[in-house]
């Protein structure tokens, strides 16, 4: 007997993950939202892939023939960003931040720490969501030497500094 859905999601708030803010752009519509179940499949060619869950707008969008999506890596200092894809409702939501376009149509965000314009590659059912593999049209590091947006244990951190050793003095 597979465990308890609250058993699941309360072992998994312990693995720290970064945000991403999804954007998609299905018809004349752009959508987004707030996911941390995102990660790397492929290099070659390159791919990623975003899990949605079926309850979400972004499901149906994502189902639409020709539907495109970018995956915008956060970086410390933009919760506020976050939290407005996590819980604003409607289109209200790209009412904050500097967005453009790259090569499919999807919102990217100019300051993201990083982002990837995506097509979609593959979608896979799996339980109460759809895996989505996006094939990465074009990519940007606009903030590249800043730490990224952690989400730990149900809330928002940042990563330490390692520290330096001290001089040895010789």
């Amino acid at each position: 007997m597979a465990v308890k859905s609250e058993m699941y999601r309360d072992a998994l708030r312990h693995f720290p993950s970064g945000v991403t803010v999804v954007t998609i752009r299905a018809g004349e519509q752009n959508h987004g939202l707030t996911v941390s179940a995102f990660a790397s499949v492929s290099p070659d060619p390159p791919l990623v892939c975003v899990m949605i869950d079926h309850r979400h707008l972004a499901y149906s969008l994502l189902e639409q023939e020709g539907a495109v999506f970018a995956v915008n890596i956060l970086r410390e200092g933009q919760e506020e960003l976050s939290n407005r894809f996590a819980w604003v409702k409607s289109e209200d939501r790209f009412a904050q931040g500097s967005w453009t376009t790259a090569t499919t149509g999807a919102p990217v965000l100019e300051d993201a720490l990083a982002w990837l314009d995506c097509t979609i590659h593959s979608r896979h059912p799996a339980g109460t969501h759809t895996i989505y593999v996006g094939e990465v049209q074009a990519s940007a590091t606009p903030r590249e030497d800043e730490p990224p947006l952690v989400y730990w244990n149900r809330g928002y951190r940042k990563l330490a500094e390692p520290a330096r050793p001290a001089d040895s003095g010789s």
